[in-house]
This record gives structure tokens, sequence and C-alpha cells, in this order.
């Protein structure tokens, strides 16, 4: 399932804050780790599995609504 429009994933400021690395937060949410990373890395996505982002949500124990910014068009 993808989300409709332009969204930003906050892995990156999360990551930071717990002074965990992208192979961490794979390793912790059971994502892939080229996932993690190209997430992690973008500054805009279209398209996100909805499964991989509510398990790094889990992961940083965050909502989903905490991990995701809405990008205006």
């Amino acid at each position: 399932m993808a989300l409709m429009g332009y969204v930003r994933l906050r892995i990156r400021e999360l990551a930071e804050q717990r002074g965990w690395t992208f192979k961490e937060v794979a390793d912790r949410s059971e994502v892939n780790y080229n996932t993690v990373k190209s997430y992690g890395r973008r500054d805009a996505l279209n398209t996100a599995d909805i499964s991989a982002v509510y398990k790094i949500a889990r992961a940083f124990d965050v909502t989903m609504e905490d991990l995701v910014e809405i990008l205006e068009d």
C-alpha cells in the first residue's frame, strides 16, 4: 500500500536523538537496511511501504503520525 502525495519520514532525526545508526534502526525494526537508508536519506517520498513505516515507528516507540511528515505540494 502506498501513501498518497509526498511525505518525509523522520528517521534521521529520530535516530540521531537516540544515537542510533540506520543499521540499528533496521535491526530494531526488522526492516531491510537498504529500505531504512533510502527512506532516511530522502527529503520526499511519493510511495512508502506502509508495513515498513509501521515497523519503523514501533522500533522508535512513536506513532506513525510522529514518524511521517506530510509535505505540502
